[in-house]
């Protein structure tokens, strides 16, 4: 039997933002969703909305009253979600991980908990690319999904309360960066010096929603 996807949820947040949700929990279509609709706004913009957040499921549109009403803007996104939408073609990206060891405390844990080898767990995570899902979280934060389910854990009992940028975290079928120093629950298993934020940057991350990441031993 299949499974229709949701249908987008428009929702009002105060009195200049819009969000758009196009799922009630994260999924492969719903991603995919939110990600080509951003795109599509951003190629072909709406008049008064000045800022498109992407997230892992949802979209975040703010607009300027002073240039757009309300009502004006919330009927051309729902004209707008008639459409056909189509996935946005991203970049493609290499990122070298130190796994294991003092850069990847968790690394045997993860392997022994997927009864797996240490070794074998690197070169299932690493056999195809992930799509980035969304960033976000902390400045340069950036999810990447979706591993098979094989290679899915839940996040660990505890949270650290500090891992160092670079830390290369998994979790929930995905495996994220840390693009500064932040507390965490996911499963540490690896460290890279690809740095997804620079404040002074535009934009500030290097990463975006829709490319693909090609995780390798470094």
């Amino acid at each position: 039997m299949q499974i229709l996807p949701e249908r987008p949820m428009v929702q009002t947040l105060g009195d200049s933002t819009i969000i758009v949700r196009f799922g009630s929990r994260l999924d492969e279509n719903a991603n995919r969703r939110a990600i080509g609709f951003a795109a599509a706004l951003e190629s072909e913009p709406v008049a008064g909305i000045v800022e498109i957040v992407p997230s892992l499921v949802s979209v975040l549109l703010r607009y300027d009253p002073l240039i757009s009403r309300h009502q004006d803007i919330e009927g051309e996104i729902r004209l707008r979600l008639h459409g056909a939408q189509e996935d946005r073609a991203g970049a493609a990206h290499r990122i070298g991980v130190r796994f294991g060891g003092d850069a990847g405390p968790d690394l045997e844990e993860v392997a022994g908990l997927l009864k797996v080898s240490a070794e074998e767990f690197i070169a299932r995570h690493n056999a195809v690319p992930l799509r980035v899902l969304a960033t976000g979280f902390a400045p340069g934060f950036v999810y990447c999904g979706f591993h098979p389910e094989g290679l899915v854990l839940p996040r660990r009992d505890k949270v650290r309360a500090l891992v160092p940028a670079g830390s290369v975290l998994f979790a929930a079928g995905q495996t994220a960066i840390a693009a500064t120093d932040i507390p965490t629950g996911w499963h540490v298993i690896g460290h890279t010096y690809f740095s997804n934020f620079d404040p002074t940057a535009e934009p500030p991350t290097k990463l975006r929603a829709g490319d693909s990441v090609r995780f390798e031993v470094a």
